[in-house]
């Protein structure tokens, strides 16, 4: 019996033994391809001989410091190369342990912001539907997950409101063309803050591509300048997740650089360490960083183990491969071949209504039916029945339910590392497409 306080009892994982590359192999000797990073983290695949050497000398030197007595040398290092050369005019950065910890520190920040800048009336952030921002509470209450949410509502931050995604396979109404549709939710956010207050509002926060919960969903052209127009307007701070979707994973560094904007605040964790070590982070603007420096003078926040000085050697490694090797590029090629390989195989599936993503970060949403777009039944687990069918082929995927609504829909996740080859990407659509058909192939009689 295990000691382990399990994600789900039914379900027994199995023990990985070794990694190398975008390969894992389990202690009873299968190989399978992680076709999805884990929770797309390993941008590097695994074993990477640069980030490890960088850490072993890390340990040899300081394991830990307390950052009210020392900062790591490695700490400094990392946050000059992500913001040395202030992109989107974002200055300074801040690390913790987890995208959750990331997303708690920029509403903090966004509070103190307000605070310094004598708006203490300001305390009220607005997400989206769909969305997911982290498990902890300040974060779940921000985010829009419909699935995770509900057992701890009586408990969850009440400062906080939701609006519509962008989400354009369920939610553009026939007819309506893509400037239409983000003038519809430009004017539903508009609403949003007029009905909560426009001086009360501290921060909008979104995930540029939604990740896990509504399935590498990019918005349409124009959502986020309108956005940003209206941020702006009513003096209120955008915050940019992009926990999952960002530091290359779309074939950019930011994410954001694709939408024409820059955020106050951004949140990074999963490619930014690559699964080598735990961490994540912010990125602040200077507007917000000097509001502080020049008011009370103290970032009121921080963790035990913030700017942890292995972990950031971890990430700095991890952010130099990506830059040496010009993996940002790459992924821009790959994806476009993740699309191609996709689309070919799976474009026309009766069970696949849409394919969405960017980068090396795509998509399938599941149906019963294409032309009607009528979901499977919640009851019949549709993505976890692909997940399981894609893992006996060889592939790991991630699978989500509750895509449409927190209950109904399905969709599998493809995040493959940086790293991937021309020819593996071939095999992991090969293997998604194969495991998509023996899902549908082994549903109860009455379900088909």
């Amino acid at each position: 019996m295990t000691r382990l306080l399990l994600r789900n009892f039914r379900e027994v994982p199995d023990v990985a033994l070794s990694a190398s590359g975008i390969r894992i192999r389990s202690a009873d000797g299968r190989e399978v391809i992680d076709g999805s990073g884990g929770a797309a983290v390993a941008c590097l695949g695994h074993a990477h001989p640069a980030v490890l050497e960088a850490i072993r000398r890390q340990i040899e030197k300081v394991c830990y410091v307390h950052t009210g007595f020392y900062v790591g040398e490695p700490v400094e290092a990392l946050a000059e190369h992500l913001v040395g050369h202030e992109p989107g005019g974002l200055t300074h950065a801040y690390f913790v342990s987890s995208g959750s910890e990331g997303v708690e520190t920029a509403i903090k920040l966004a509070r103190q912001y307000a605070l310094e800048t004598g708006q203490p009336q300001r305390e009220h952030v607005i997400g989206r539907r769909q969305s997911y921002h982290g498990n902890t509470l300040g974060a779940l209450g921000a985010g829009g997950n419909l699935v995770r949410r509900p057992p701890y509502a009586p408990i969850l931050p009440q400062a906080s409101s939701h609006v519509s995604p962008c989400y354009p396979y369920r939610e553009q109404r026939a007819g309506e063309d893509d400037a239409a549709y983000v003038k519809r939710l430009a004017d539903e956010l508009e609403a949003e803050f007029q009905r909560i207050g426009p001086n009360r509002v501290m921060a909008f926060i979104a995930e540029p591509v939604v990740g896990a919960t509504l399935g590498c969903q990019a918005a349409l052209p124009g959502y986020f300048k309108a956005v940003r127009e209206i941020c702006d307007r009513h003096g209120a701070l955008l915050i940019l997740d992009e926990v999952m979707c960002g530091l290359g994973r779309t074939g950019t560094l930011h994410a954001w650089e694709q939408e024409g904007v820059a955020p106050d605040i951004q949140v990074i964790a999963k490619g930014l360490g690559g699964g080598y070590q735990p961490i994540g982070g912010i990125l602040a603007a200077g507007r917000v960083v000097e509001a502080i420096r020049a008011g009370s003078g103290i970032h009121r926040h921080g963790h035990t183990y913030a700017a942890h000085p292995v972990a950031c050697a971890a990430a700095l490694a991890v952010q130099q491969v990506i830059h040496e090797e010009n993996l940002v590029e790459q992924v821009a090629i790959r994806g476009r071949q993740l699309e191609t390989a996709l689309k070919r195989r799976l474009g026309q599936h009766p069970n696949v209504g849409d394919i969405r993503g960017r980068g090396l970060f795509w998509a399938m949403e599941l149906v019963e039916d294409r032309e009607t777009k009528t979901p499977f039944a919640p009851e019949l687990g549709m993505n976890g029945r692909v997940k399981l069918a894609t893992y006996a082929r060889g592939l790991a995927c991630y699978p989500v339910g509750g895509t449409i609504d927190g209950v109904r829909g399905d969709h599998v996740l493809l995040a493959p590392p940086y790293i991937t080859t021309e020819d593996e990407i071939e095999t992991i659509a090969d293997l998604m497409a194969a495991g998509i058909d023996d899902a549908v192939k082994g549903l109860p009689r009455s379900a088909t």
